[in-house]
């Protein structure tokens, strides 16, 4: 497959598997939220009734989660298609 050709086709697979990504990291991120804080949900930065030290706590550990899995999903998905492709995708 021509490395233009492979781009394009792995496009819409790169961006549901971003979309996954994202729902399991929200998913993660609560489970996590809960276990610590005790909590069923993370704090909006524009919960008044939140110090800045709790919204900072929570948005780290929202964007820790979120990469850790993102990358996750990317490397799989890639190992996915160079299996049925026998090319890595760019």
């Amino acid at each position: 497959m021509s490395g233009r050709l492979q781009k394009f086709a792995y496009k819409p697979v790169g961006l549901l598997l971003g979309v996954a990504a994202g729902a399991i990291a929200g998913f993660v991120t609560k489970k996590v939220w809960q276990l610590a804080a005790g909590e069923d949900e993370t704090p909006d930065a524009t919960d008044e009734d939140r110090g800045w030290g709790e919204i900072i706590a929570a948005a780290a550990l929202q964007g820790a989660i979120f990469a850790v899995v993102k990358a996750l999903v990317d490397r799989g998905g890639a190992t996915g298609v160079r299996k049925l492709t026998g090319e890595w995708p760019d």
